[in-house]
């Protein structure tokens, strides 16, 4: 098999690649597949902390292959289960540990929807969006229709879930598709300088931080207040929050284990 999904590790980080730029990383089945693997592994390596996700080649992702993809639609809700971490985060288990995407040229469809199952998006400057799926005779089906109403409200969402109109860096960013736009030649520095960043955190203070804005979004802010002590009491008693206190005392950076 190909390799279509690059993996390379980088201190706390695991840099993860689209990596089929002769089909313009176009996601095909074998594609989605080495992809939720790679989201899988990384998950469960307790050296890992941030994954970054980025593309090889021009272009971030021409989107779905439909050549490859469309006919076995039909049987969607078997056919991404099995591979490992979903990346799109629309069934299976949650994922733990941060998501920075770095998206340069264009980035169609389920590269959008992988943006907003992330947490924080770098886009260079030459970058566009286009949820084109209204022309396809289908709809975003990797958790695009809630996030994008999520992420920038309704009409600003509907503008571009039913037209299909592209947008480019500047004004996915002023909508909030993405959290800052850099040049192109500065796009994998700045990502993996965020991602070395977050990664020298505390990585138990990190999960509980992720979880803990997942259930406000997903259950609702009442739900989200209910666990709020009983997680801040956990973290409070680990050896991670005396080197944090430790550190301030000492007037140094901390050194975080996770445990």
């Amino acid at each position: 098999m190909s390799t279509l999904v690059t993996e390379e590790t980088v201190g706390f980080v695991r840099k993860i690649g689209l990596n089929r730029p002769d089909k313009r990383n176009a996601m095909n089945i074998a594609l989605i597949e080495q992809l939720s693997s790679a989201f899988a592994r990384a998950e469960a390596d307790e050296a890992i902390r941030v994954m970054l996700l980025f593309a090889h080649g021009p272009v971030f992702t021409a989107g779905l292959d439909l050549m490859d993809v469309f006919p076995r639609l039909g049987e969607a809700d078997s056919l991404f289960r099995s591979a490992g971490l979903d990346p799109w985060a629309t069934h299976g288990p949650a994922r733990t540990k941060p998501l920075i995407l770095a998206v340069h040229g264009k980035c169609l469809t389920l590269g959008i929807e992988l943006m907003l199952a992330g947490d924080i998006t770098i886009a260079s400057e030459d970058a566009t969006f286009e949820q084109i799926e209204i022309d396809r005779g289908i709809f975003p089906f990797g958790g695009g229709t809630a996030r994008w109403v999520q992420t920038m409200g309704w009409g600003n969402a509907m503008q571009y879930l039913l037209t299909g109109d592209a947008l480019d860096a500047r004004e996915a960013h002023r909508l909030g598709l993405v959290q800052r736009v850099v040049a192109r030649d500065a796009l994998m520095d700045t990502a993996m300088g965020i991602a070395a960043r977050v990664a020298s955190k505390a990585p138990l203070a990190i999960k509980a931080t992720l979880e803990s804005a997942r259930t406000a979004v997903l259950d609702g802010e009442r739900a989200a207040a209910a666990k709020l002590l009983p997680a801040i009491m956990q973290l409070a008693v680990t050896e991670d929050a005396r080197e944090a206190l430790m550190a301030f005392m000492e007037r140094r950076p901390a050194t975080f284990h996770g445990r």
